[in-house]
């Protein structure tokens, strides 16, 4: 009787002991945290924002946040959270309250552009940032001066001048944590309008929104099109402009959705027998280099150690406006993962390493 309890309890343990046995995969993870995306219509109720040829950029914002937010609300592991979904009017600081309070992972604010040249076109995508160009200026002028329409605004805004964005420069370092983020999330917008709108790309740009200053986490605001335009404002009026331009947004998100989850791993050692202790999986070609991003910014640093924390082998590349800079250079991803908890300990909380194959870069 014995010897059979014995077998029946070996046949239970072995699916167990055989799992035990399999290495872990660390890319794989149990984690199911949601991914909490804000989406901003911008203006609203009395704040038509720009107003041309009978075309409100109120409308159009809102109808490309409700497409937008009706494809990523198909997703179980995404939770959409709205400022507004009718014609109403909100302040800037409830739109970032309402971020802030959702403990939001992105927030997307949609806007349309103008120009009082009507052969402006294009897309642009924002991050928050104290440039001051004549261009940057009148942009964020434009999307600021809704602040004017708010009661006590001296008061809810003490210290910001919504035509002088540089005047919260002293606040601009707790968003500096988002920032990089932030320009992830701005380039993949940028890269999916050209491929799939076959408009005009005018790049990723810092400015001083009043909106991206007080959401506390990766913020942009999108241009997605010129009102001023009379072949984009019909575009952008169009039902098929606007689920166009939501479905590119649409996949500008998911595929940084994809980049937070892959960061959220601890690569882990496994023990498969191996001589010399090497992971055991490989995510790129032998060839491969890796590299740790420790900062991306507007300012352009001399490639040193000495500007960031004596981590070792900086190197600067640059794209558009915006300067990315990294450390190290190595062929073993184990080298490449301790270099970035370095990084971390060392003050750069939202450092990520990336691979280069065949002289393109990518983000693990």
């Amino acid at each position: 009787m014995k010897t059979k309890e014995i077998f029946i309890i070996a046949q239970m343990l072995l699916p167990v002991f055989m799992l035990a046995n399999i290495p872990i995969d660390s890319t794989k993870t149990s984690n199911n945290k949601v991914f909490t995306v804000v989406l901003d219509a911008g203006h609203g109720g009395k704040d038509s924002g720009k107003y041309i040829a009978r075309t409100a950029e109120k409308d159009i914002a809102l109808s490309v946040v409700k497409m937008l937010g009706k494809e990523l609300e198909a997703h179980r592991d995404i939770k959409v959270v709205y400022t507004r979904t009718t014609d109403k009017f909100l302040e800037l600081y409830q739109r970032a309250d309402i971020a802030n309070n959702a403990k939001a992972d992105l927030f997307v604010s949609v806007h349309c552009n103008a120009a009082a040249a009507t052969s402006a076109k294009g897309n642009e995508t924002w991050v928050l940032g104290i440039h001051r160009n004549a261009d940057n200026l009148e942009v964020v002028q434009r999307e600021n001066s809704v602040i004017l329409l708010e009661e006590d605004y001296e008061e809810k805004y003490a210290g910001f001048n919504p035509n002088d964005p540089s005047s919260f420069a002293t606040n601009l370092m707790i968003q500096e944590e988002y920032l990089d983020n932030s320009i992830e999330m701005a380039s993949n917008v940028q890269t999916r309008f050209s491929a799939d709108l076959k408009r005009k790309n005018r790049g990723v740009k810092q400015a001083g929104f009043a909106v991206l200053r007080l959401s506390y986490m990766p913020s942009v605001l999108i241009e997605t099109g010129f009102i001023t335009n009379a072949e984009e404002r019909a575009f952008l009026k169009s039902s098929a402009g606007q689920k166009k331009v939501a479905h590119s947004i649409y996949d500008a998100i998911l595929e940084y959705q994809k980049n937070r989850d892959i960061n959220l791993f601890i690569l882990d050692q496994v023990d498969t027998g191996s001589v010399d202790g090497a992971v055991p999986f490989q995510t790129a070609a032998d060839n491969a280099i890796y590299k740790v991003q420790i900062s991306a910014s507007g300012n352009k640093l001399a490639p040193k150690s000495y500007n960031f924390q004596k981590l070792p082998e900086i190197s600067r590349e640059q794209d558009g406006s915006i300067y990315r800079y990294f450390t190290g250079n190595f062929s073993n991803l184990a080298d490449a993962v301790e270099l970035k908890k370095q990084a971390v300990a060392k003050g750069y909380k939202s450092a990520f390493i990336v691979v280069y194959e065949n002289g393109v870069r990518r983000r693990l």
